[in-house]
């Protein structure tokens, strides 16, 4: 990431499963200072709690073979629905202001899963994307990292 990609008026989402925030960049790139926007939170139980008894079998068409159908994900499938909500957050975001650049910071599945359903007018505003989940660091400590990021 460059320093240009902090400039003043960046936005930078900050999620992962389970919490997100949506920051905004009031300094400048060499020295950010990072406000809080929007907090989106999401409670999402063990996958144990979520599913159902045992995975279900299959049987084969012809012939006696049978074998067990793989066991569904249920808490991956609730961190995926929430990034919707983040996406959704944005969307509300983009209504009440206008969005110049945007800075994802999102473990890689997380942001696997932002980039597949982001719309294309947010696509275009993406200026870095960064492999970590900070969502339980402060607002200074993410503002470190974003720092160190560009100083690499």
């Amino acid at each position: 990431m460059t320093y240009a990609a902090l400039a003043t008026g960046t936005h930078i989402v900050v999620g992962d499963g389970k919490k997100a925030l949506i920051l905004f960049n009031e300094g400048t790139a060499l020295l950010p200072v990072l406000t809080v926007e929007t907090v989106l939170h999401q409670t999402n139980p063990p996958n144990h709690d979520l599913g159902t008894d045992r995975p279900g079998r299959v049987f084969a068409s012809v012939g006696p073979r049978s074998g067990s159908a793989e066991p569904v994900d249920w808490h991956q499938l609730a961190e995926d629905r929430f990034a919707h909500e983040i996406i959704a957050g944005l969307v509300e975001l983009a209504k009440r202001e206008k969005l110049k650049r945007i800075v994802i910071v999102a473990p890689p599945r997380t942001l696997a899963e932002l980039r597949r359903i982001m719309p294309e007018e947010f696509s275009k505003l993406i200026v870095a994307e960064i492999h970590k989940d900070l969502t339980k660091h402060s607002v200074k400590d993410i503002t470190h990292h974003l720092m160190e990021e560009m100083a690499a």
